[in-house]
């Protein structure tokens, strides 16, 4: 398994990062065919690193706020224009399809009824249910973050490994079953303090020793955890590739 960290900002582009996205391949040998989260700036970020968005067939959201979500109508429209033919199937937080045809609407009025090449099939996350994404599987787990849906973080596993990624939360032993043993949890560090709704340092330092995945990498910072001292951090950065 390989994974390209395409984005590793927050909402706001702190640090010149893009927005949250990851993008996986079963081998080492293959493109990136699944994306774990797909923020407003992630076509541009893809094209950047070379990946090309019509081998992506599927689009794993863990919530449904702009930074996670909001490139997904690009990447459909994106598909369209560039004749497409492959299906695309989006995999996300009940209420997933509705938010989708709604921003498509708000952004391209007209583009969510447009008959494509290709269809688009939306199906629901149910907390800690797998599904299988041929030779990957993805387990949501439920977490704590108000975006008008439940939030979740996500653990995908491979035939040579395994990753997860704690989406936006504040603490919540839900993230140490998501990333159990898996050889790469991806972890926001939102904030070097305490914040509602999303994860910060202090809080992650205490539990770090709880978690028992080979590596923790930290994601999605703020400018104000990015003025931390970091050191003792190991620290995600757009375009960075692991292999599992």
């Amino acid at each position: 398994m390989r994974v390209t960290v395409v984005g590793s900002g927050d909402a706001f582009g702190s640090g010149g990062r893009f927005q949250t996205c990851l993008a996986v391949a079963p081998d080492p040998a293959e493109p990136p065919h699944v994306l774990v989260d797909c923020g407003a700036t992630s076509l541009t970020a893809m094209r950047q690193q070379g990946i090309e968005t019509n081998d992506i067939d599927t689009a794993l959201v863990t919530h449904l706020h702009g930074d996670h979500f909001g490139g997904l109508p690009f990447l459909v429209l994106d598909g369209q224009f560039r004749r497409r033919t492959r299906d695309l199937t989006v995999v996300g937080p009940p209420g997933t399809g509705d938010r989708l045809t709604r921003a498509m609407e708000a952004l391209f009025p007209g583009s969510s009824g447009v008959r494509r090449r290709f269809d688009v099939h939306v199906v629901e996350h149910a907390d800690r249910c797998p599904r299988e994404l041929g030779p990957l599987r993805a387990i949501p787990f439920e977490v704590r973050h108000a975006s008008g849906a439940p939030a979740y973080a996500l653990r995908v596993e491979g035939p040579s490994g395994a990753m997860a990624y704690s989406g936006d939360t504040e603490w919540t032993d839900a993230l140490l079953d998501a990333a159990d043993g898996v050889g790469l949890f991806l972890c926001e560090g939102y904030s070097p303090r305490p914040i509602r709704w999303h994860l910060d340092l202090d809080t992650l330092a205490r539990h770090r020793d709880r978690f028992t995945c080979r590596r923790l990498l930290l994601t999605h910072l703020s400018p104000a955890a990015l003025a931390e001292d970091l050191s003792g951090w190991d620290v995600a950065h757009d375009g960075l590739r692991v292999e599992l």
